[in-house]
C-alpha cells in the first residue's frame, strides 16, 4: 500500500461474490450477479470504492445490455484512471470458460497525478483479490478490444469472447 489508499470492505465483498459461482443459486440470485464493475479511488484519495452505477449485472444481459463487452468499455471514463473486474466468458476449441480479469485503466490523457496515485495503489487492491488469473493494463481505447482480451485469456486458442467470434 505504497500510496496509503485502503481497499473498502465493499470492494472485497464484491470480488468474493464475483469469484464464487454458486451452483445452487436461484434464477433471481443469478440475475443479480455482477458481470463487470468499475472501482475508483474516492475524492479524498484514502480508499478504493465501487463507482456508483458502473456495473453490469447478469440480469442486464440481453435486456438493457446487448453487447456486454462494448457496454463495459463505454462505462470507462475517457480521461480518468479506474480499476475494474470483468467476468469474461470465452470459448476455446476445447471448451467454454469463465475467468475474472482485473483491469487497470490508465488512459494516456489522464492527469499525471491521477496515474501516479492509481499505479501506486494497484498492489493494494490486487492483494485483496487473490486468485485473479488475468491482469490487463490498458492505456487507450484502441488497446481495449475483444481480440486483445482474447489474447490475454488464452492466446490464439480463444475463438470467441462474450459470444462474438474473434
Amino acid at each position: 500500500m505504497a500510496s496509503g489508499v485502503e481497499v473498502t470492505d465493499e470492494v472485497i465483498a464484491i470480488f468474493n461474490d464475483m469469484k464464487v459461482r454458486k451452483c445452487q443459486s436461484t434464477e433471481e440470485e443469478k440475475k443479480k450477479r455482477k458481470k463487470a464493475i468499475i472501482f475508483r479511488i474516492c475524492d479524498n484519495n484514502r480508499s478504493i470504492i465501487p463507482e456508483q452505477d458502473k456495473q453490469i449485472l447478469i440480469g442486464d444481459l440481453g435486456v438493457t445490455v446487448s453487447d456486454c463487452f462494448q457496454h463495459f468499455v463505454d462505462m470507462l471514463p475517457p480521461d480518468e484512471c479506474r480499476y475494474a473486474l470483468f467476468d469474461a466468458t470465452f470459448e476455446t476449441k476445447e471448451s467454454k470458460k469463465e475467468d475474472l480479469v482485473f483491469i487497470f485503466w490508465a488512459p494516456e490523457c489522464a492527469k499525471t497525478k491521477c496515474k501516479m496515485i492509481y499505479a501506486s495503489s494497484k498492489d493494494a487492491i490486487k492483494r485483496k483479490m487473490p486468485g485473479i488469473k488475468h491482469e490487463w493494463q490498458v492505456n487507450s481505447l484502441e488497446e481495449l478490444d475483444r481480440k486483445a482480451l482474447g489474447q490475454k485469456l488464452g492466446g490464439d486458442a480463444v475463438t470467441s469472447l462474450e459470444g462474438c467470434s474473434l
